[in-house]
């Protein structure tokens, strides 16, 4: 069976991450023809787990990654940089946890994927501004926020897990906003700085694989024992591929009609003086703030070399698409710097520098596309809106089933179904749409 890229990446505005994250290491395309023992396709959170897990399994074995773009400058490089272990479904309308065993085996195999991400930041010596095992603060700015915070911290009691309640006092003092009446504090997550994660990675695997990027794939297709992908001017040929391309695994043939494509906006302001206005400005040097209502506005602080900077993320859009105009970034940017002002008025004259669209992909059950979907052929995609984590998990696991390496995890993540078939496209536009702008009216201040 054969199968084409029908379509290809297409990013707007600059991600305020890629463009601060240095590049170490020098971009090659692929310029002539290959063969290798694994190709995988995408170089993002998903993909370079999924090569660092064979190198550990494999490591005589020949592997090559295909990029479309520029390492980072795809949906791994777009994040707000939340490594999250305890629950987090967006399409729940809280984080509640559900049922005891399935919410403890999320946080499981959560906190393997971010064990496993501790040892390549060790390994590769990042920072703390890379790699922060931090926690983070579910925000509450609305009475309706404080109770679906209460909610939450109440059902992590019950499953053992930790949490801290902070009052309106404390948000102030963290934040240096009085925007906040409260937040629950969770020890679990680690915040990293996304794009200069990945291109860490990318350049600690350097001596163990050929990273091609700017070569997008325009056709897969099976040709005897062996794959082929056809690039622009050159192809890779192997008998096991690992597809590692979130909601793009549809344009390659696969779970079409069963994946949703969502589109998120984040703003960063320009770097100013971390002490400028004092604390009271906007509080500590770094924090991390997610919405207690999931359709809120995600906050982070970061701080460098005495120059800090604020991203800010709001609203959703459903793109099926996979793509968004510079119009609809605009004018969303344009309600994120309102946003921004309300929370932090001492800062209305620092501007924005950079801002971006970033893609999500969620299924109807919050299930991935996973497995051997054609004989040597894998995928490792939809991370229902939590990539960090998700994908570096389901690349871990994608090498793990194409190499037959037998583990308890990996048996535990087969056992999920298939992404859940959507309605027709027309009562799926109008449901999708009509649940997001339901959700985002009913977030309020949270926004």
């Amino acid at each position: 069976m054969s199968a084409a890229a029908i379509r290809q990446p297409v990013e707007t505005g600059v991600s305020g991450w890629a463009a601060i994250a240095p590049r170490r290491f020098p971009a090659r395309v692929l310029e002539a023809d290959l063969r290798a023992d694994w190709l995988i396709i995408g170089a993002g959170f998903g993909g370079l787990s999924a090569a660092r897990r064979l190198r550990q399994l494999r490591p005589q074995d020949s592997i090559a990654v295909l990029d479309a773009q520029e390492v980072a400058e795809g949906a791994s490089g777009r994040n707000s940089g939340f490594m999250i272990d305890v629950p987090h479904n967006l399409a729940s309308g809280n984080y509640s946890v559900g049922g005891a065993a399935s919410s403890l085996l999320e946080i499981s195999q959560n906190r393997m994927a971010i064990a496993f991400a501790a040892g390549i930041a060790e390994e590769y010596g990042m920072p703390a501004e890379t790699f922060d095992p931090a926690g983070k603060i579910n925000a509450a700015a609305t009475e309706r926020g404080l109770k679906l915070n209460q909610a939450f911290a109440d059902s992590l009691r019950q499953i053992g897990e930790p949490s801290e309640t902070l009052d309106a006092a404390r948000m102030r003092e963290i934040t240096g906003s009085d925007h906040y009446l409260g937040g629950v504090y969770t020890p679990g997550a680690v915040m990293i700085q996304p794009a200069d994660y990945i291109r860490r990675l990318a350049q600690g695997l350097a001596g163990g694989i050929d990273l091609y990027e700017n070569s997008p794939v325009l056709s897969l297709a099976r040709k005897g024992s062996v794959w082929e992908a056809v690039s622009r001017r050159g192809s890779v040929q192997a008998p096991r591929v690992i597809l590692a391309v979130n909601g793009h695994v549809e344009s390659f043939g696969h779970f079409r009609r069963r994946l949703i494509h969502v589109y998120t906006y984040a703003s960063m302001t320009a770097a100013f003086p971390a002490a400028q206005a004092g604390p009271r400005a906007a509080g500590a040097e770094r924090w991390a703030l997610l919405p207690a209502d999931p359709m809120g506005a995600t906050l982070r602080k970061i701080t460098s070399e005495g120059q800090s900077r604020i991203v800010i993320r709001t609203h959703f859009t459903y793109n099926p698409d996979i793509r968004v105009s510079e119009r609809q970034v605009a004018r969303i940017a344009a309600q994120e710097r309102r946003s921004f002002d309300e929370r932090f008025p001492a800062l209305k004259d620092v501007p924005m520098e950079f801002t971006w669209a970033g893609a999500l992909c969620l299924s109807t059950n919050h299930t991935p596309a996973f497995g051997e979907i054609e004989p040597g052929l894998y995928s490792a995609c939809c991370e229902n809106g939590l990539g960090t984590v998700k994908s570096t998990l389901a690349g871990m696991m994608a090498a793990e089933l194409a190499t037959g390496t037998a583990s308890e995890p990996l048996h535990q993540f087969q056992q999920q179904p298939p992404p859940g078939r959507l309605p027709p496209r027309p009562i799926a536009w109008l449901g999708i749409n009509s649940v997001i702008r339901w959700h985002q009216l009913r977030a309020g201040r949270e926004g």
